[in-house]
């Protein structure tokens, strides 16, 4: 269509409107001709995907749609996430210095990706050297970290240097830092200022150039006031302390962490890879609750079923096809409105609500999401979760 659509600014808010267009138009999932826009909402035009965010500001400059893009490691994120990119632009002044970094999110949402682009930014000429301090073993941990003379211990046949020399002039990474035995806390406190280190097994100390990241999905505020961790250590360690937002609360970002995921996954292919409309709403749909390692998993699984490289909802994995909206394809969405087991009774409230306002709204998500004072992502997690299908209230 020469005109699809169109999106109008109303004393209300803003409007969706369809222009006539051949293809039609679908305001989260639903055809439409008009609709009242809520925080959220998914808008297919033709093949295109839209999301619309009540709170996206435009950049009050010229600036790139992408931050980052051009940079290594995969670190990218649109100019429109609220704070996300002057936090990345504030990252990359830091990793000039040898200021240590704290990086704090949940689990995939990507700190080792951002140490290694810390790493790179930095320009130290040594290698980057990643710990998993939770696999440590608790009765080797200082000599795994420190190195080792030959027959300082049983099972000691050879000197090891550890991983904290190995990383001189170059980086240290820390990964679950809270996981550290907290006997091993202190000599890693020492290490941190003096500088040096000694071997398990000698007597004198080894100087090290140290650039140290640590990263954690745990409270170490809580950790120090359950006495788990170090009070010193953790001021040691988070000279910048840096957050990473689960996908879930940068979902702008999908389209692009999938065109920055997509060359790994499918090498000089990558941009022949498509997504049909209905995989589209799938994905921004999940949670992610493991978010950008899900999505990684997500993408690699869809690419290698995908013989012509065209993602179909049959490619979907079983996670996002159970939390998938209705007629995203494969096995249909629980239709059932029963309480899921042992749901509680504050969830028993809000089911009831849920259906008496889908009923009085014939389905219309974004007017129950008024309704309720709340944007309609929320309302579309919630009815996810309590397996209600809005689709049986449409007639």
């Amino acid at each position: 269509s020469s005109a699809h659509a169109r999106i109008l600014r109303t004393p209300q808010g803003w409007t969706f409107e369809d222009t006539g267009s051949m293809n039609g138009s679908t305001v989260d999932g639903e055809p439409t001709l008009s609709a009242a826009l809520a925080d959220g909402d998914l808008i297919v035009v033709g093949a295109t995907l839209l999301l619309f965010r009540a709170a996206g500001r435009a950049p009050s400059e010229s600036t790139p749609d992408v931050t980052g893009a051009a940079e290594p490691s995969r670190v990218v994120t649109s100019t429109l996430v609220p704070g996300l990119a002057k936090g990345l632009a504030a990252l990359g002044r830091i990793a000039a210095s040898n200021v240590p970094v704290l990086l704090l999110g949940e689990s995939g949402t990507g700190k080792e990706v951002h140490a290694r682009a810390i790493h790179e930014w930095s320009g130290r000429p040594g290698a980057l050297v990643p710990v998993n301090c939770g696999a440590l073993s608790e009765s080797l941990v200082e000599a795994q970290l420190f190195g080792h003379r030959k027959g300082a211990f049983s099972g000691a046949v050879r000197d090891e240097e550890g991983f904290v020399r190995a990383s001189s002039r170059g980086t240290l990474f820390l990964d679950e830092i809270g996981d550290l035995p907290v006997a091993s806390q202190a000599a890693l406190l020492r290490v941190l200022q003096e500088r040096e280190v000694v071997p398990v097994g000698m007597s004198a100390a080894v100087p090290v150039d140290l650039r140290v990241i640590s990263a954690t999905h745990r409270d170490l505020d809580k950790l120090v006031r359950d006495g788990m961790f170090r009070h010193d250590l953790l001021a040691r360690l988070s000279g910048y302390t840096h957050r990473l937002p689960p996908l879930r609360q940068r979902i702008e970002d999908l389209g692009t962490l999938i065109a920055a995921l997509l060359p790994a996954l499918a090498g000089g292919r990558a941009g022949e890879v498509k997504l049909s409309p209905e995989v589209g709403r799938a994905l921004f749909s999940h949670d992610w609750p493991l978010n950008v390692r899900e999505l990684e998993l997500c993408l690699r699984s869809m690419v290698v079923l995908a013989e012509d490289l065209m993602l179909l909802p049959d490619h979907l994995p079983e996670s996002l096809l159970r939390g998938g909206r209705p007629g995203v394809g494969g096995e249909a969405s629980p239709t059932s409105d029963t309480p899921a087991p042992r749901s509680s009774a504050d969830d028993e409230r809000l089911r009831s609500s849920l259906v008496a306002l889908l009923t009085t709204h014939k389905g219309n998500v974004s007017k129950v999401a008024l309704a309720m004072g709340k944007a309609r992502m929320q309302v579309q997690r919630w009815m996810k979760r309590l397996e209600i299908d809005p689709a049986r209230y449409r007639h």
